[in-house]
C-alpha cells in the first residue's frame, strides 16, 4: 500500500534544470521517529565488537569504490561541478571509510600514574578508556556531498554510534547512495538513518533533542551560531564560514604562486570554504604577480559540467550566483578594479579576480562562497600578516615564501586553524585535523580527530586496600 502523504521533491541540476532524482521530504513525526530508532540501534552497534564493525565498514569502502562513478555522476548532476572534479571526490570515498575503520577500532586509553600524587601509594590502578557518545546528527553542506558526508558519518559508525545525517537540501542524492554503501554492506537496518527536508524545521528538532549526544555541523557561522544556542547540553562539532587569506612575499616564486592561487580560489566554482578569497601581495611585486596571474585564470574552462573539458561548473543555484554576481559589482562600486571576469550566465560566472580591494570592505571580509578572488597590497610580512588576521575568520591561510624566518613567523603568527606554506589553503588530506579559530568554528574533523570528537574518555580508577612491600 502506497502512503498517500509521503511527498517526493525532484532534485533538479543547477546547470540545465533537468531531474536527477527525487528523494522523500521527512516530517516532524520523521524525526521523532528518527531518534527514537535511533537510540535503540546505538545500543545495539556500541555492543557490537569492534573487528565486525571494522569489517562491514571495509566492506562499504569496496563498493563505494566499485560505484565511483555513479556517486560520481550524482555529485555532478546535483551539484553542478564538474565532472572531472567529481570523479576526484568520489575516488576518495572508499579511502576515508577506509581510513575510519581502522581508527574506529584503535580505541586506546591511557594508564595513570597515580602514585605520582602526594597521598597516593601503589594500591590503586588508574585508566581511561573511551567509549561512543550515543546517537549522532550530522548535518552537511552541498559543496562537498560526499567527501564531507563521510567525514562525519564514518569515524562516527566506526566507533559504535547511530547517525542521522541530515544532508543539504539541494544534494540528498550522494547522501543516500553512500547511506546505500553502508546498508548493503550489513551495517543493521536504523544504525544510519537520512533525512532530507527542511533545514531550519527539520534541523531545528535534530539538534534540540536530549536524545541527540552530538552535533556535527558543517555550514554558516550564523547557522551555527543559532545551533550552539538552542542545542543545550550535547557535544558540538562546528565547522563554519572562513574568508581565507593567502600571502605572496616578494621573494615567492611568482610563477609557482599564481599556478597555485589559479586553482585555489576557483574549484568548485569557490564554492568551498578553504577556498583562496584574500590574495595579499607585497606591493614590490603586485605588477608581476597580476600579469602572470590573469592569463592562467582566464584559461579556465566553464560551462557544462558533464563536457570533459570543463573545469569549473556552476554554483549551486541561479540566486547564488546572482548575489556573487552582486557582490563583485558592489566591490567595483566602492572602488576596486575587476581585472577579468565577473560574468553571469544563469548559474554560472566566469573567474574573477577583483583587485585594489579595500581590506575592510565587504568584499574581503565576508564569506563569497563562489569563482573570484580580492587582491590588496601589503608592505613587508608584518603589514601582510595584519591583514590575514584582519576577519572574524580563521580556518585556513596559505603564504608563498623562500624565506625559513618568514615562513615560521607566519605559522606562529596567522590565526588559523590550518596553515600551509607555499600552497594555498584549498589542500586537504584526510587523516589531518581540520577546523578553524575565531568565527570559523570549534572542535576538529579529520578521520583521528573526528573518533575523539565522536567518543567520550571516561577514566577508572581501581582502589585496593594499602599494602607494603616486603
Amino acid at each position: 500500500m502506497v502512503n498517500s502523504n509521503i511527498v517526493i521533491e525532484e532534485i533538479k541540476s543547477p546547470f540545465d534544470g533537468r531531474i536527477i532524482g527525487g528523494t522523500p521530504i521527512a516530517t516532524l513525526d520523521s524525526v521523532d521517529a528518527a531518534i527514537s530508532k535511533a537510540v535503540s540501534c546505538a545500543d545495539l552497534w556500541r555492543h557490537t565488537p569492534a573487528h565486525i564493525r571494522s569489517a562491514i565498514l571495509l566492506k562499504a569502502a569496496e563498493l563505494a569504490d566499485e560505484r565511483s562513478e555513479e556517486i560520481a555522476q550524482l555529485i555532478s548532476g546535483e551539484n553542478g561541478k564538474s565532472l572531472i572534479e567529481a570523479r576526484g571526490e568520489a575516488a576518495r570515498s572508499g579511502e576515508i571509510i577506509r581510513l575510519a575503520a581502522f581508527e574506529g577500532a584503535q580505541l586506546y586509553g591511557s594508564s595513570l600514574p597515580l602514585d605520582a600524587n602526594k597521598g597516593t601509594g601503589l594500591e590503586k590502578l588508574g585508566f581511561t578508556i573511551r567509549q561512543p557518545v550515543g546517537v549522532v546528527v550530522a548535518i552537511t553542506p552541498f559543496n562537498y556531498p560526499a567527501l564531507l558526508v563521510l567525514h562525519k558519518i564514518a569515524p562516527a559508525l566506526a566507533v559504535g554510534n547511530s547517525v542521522i545525517l541530515k544532508p543539504a537540501r539541494t544534494t540528498p542524492l550522494t547522501a543516500l547512495a553512500l547511506a546505500k554503501c553502508f546498508t548493503d554492506a550489513g551495517l543493521p537496518d536504523g544504525v544510519l538513518q537520512v533525512l532530507h527536508g527542511s533545514g531550519s524545521e527539520l534541523g531545528s528538532a535534530l539538534v534540540t533533542d536530549s536524545r541527540v549526544r552530538k552535533i556535527s555541523f558543517t555550514g554558516s557561522t550564523a547557522t551555527g551560531v543559532a545551533i550552539s544556542k538552542i542545542a543545550g547540553i550535547k557535544k558540538l562539532s562546528l565547522e563554519l564560514g572562513s574568508s581565507c587569506p593567502v600571502v605572496v612575499l616578494d621573494d615567492a616564486d611568482i610563477e609557482y604562486a599564481t599556478d597555485a592561487i589559479a586553482l585555489g580560489g576557483y574549484i568548485n566554482a569557490g564554492q568551498v570554504c578553504i577556498s583562496v578569497q584574500r590574495v595579499i601581495v607585497d606591493e614590490k611585486i603586485m605588477a608581476n604577480f597580476l600579469d602572470a596571474l590573469k592569463p592562467k585564470v582566464e584559461a579556465i574552462t566553464v560551462g557544462d559540467p558533464s563536457a570533459s573539458t570543463t573545469k569549473v561548473g556552476t554554483l549551486i543555484t541561479e540566486a547564488e550566483a546572482i548575489r556573487v554576481e552582486g557582490a563583485i559589482a558592489q566591490a567595483v562600486k566602492d572602488g576596486a578594479k575587476l581585472l577579468t571576469g565577473g560574468e553571469r550566465d544563469k548559474t554560472i560566472i566566469k573567474p574573477a579576480i577583483v583587485c585594489e580591494v579595500d581590506p575592510n570592505s565587504a568584499f574581503a571580509q565576508d564569506e563569497l562562497f563562489g569563482p573570484a578572488i580580492a587582491v590588496s597590497s601589503a608592505r613587508g610580512i608584518k603589514a601582510a600578516i595584519g591583514q590575514a588576521n584582519n576577519t572574524v575568520y580563521g580556518l585556513g591561510a596559505g603564504v608563498f615564501t623562500a624565506g625559513v624566518d618568514v615562513a615560521i613567523q607566519a605559522a606562529r603568527e596567522i590565526d588559523a586553524g590550518i596553515i600551509h606554506i607555499n600552497w594555498t589553503p584549498l589542500w586537504r588530506a584526510d587523516l589531518m585535523p581540520y577546523g578553524g579559530l575565531k568565527s570559523s568554528g570549534i572542535g576538529k574533523e579529520g578521520v583521528r580527530s573526528t573518533v575523539n570528537e565522536m567518543t567520550e574518555e571516561k577514566t577508572i580508577i581501581l582502589h585496593g586496600k594499602s599494602w607494603n612491600e616486603k
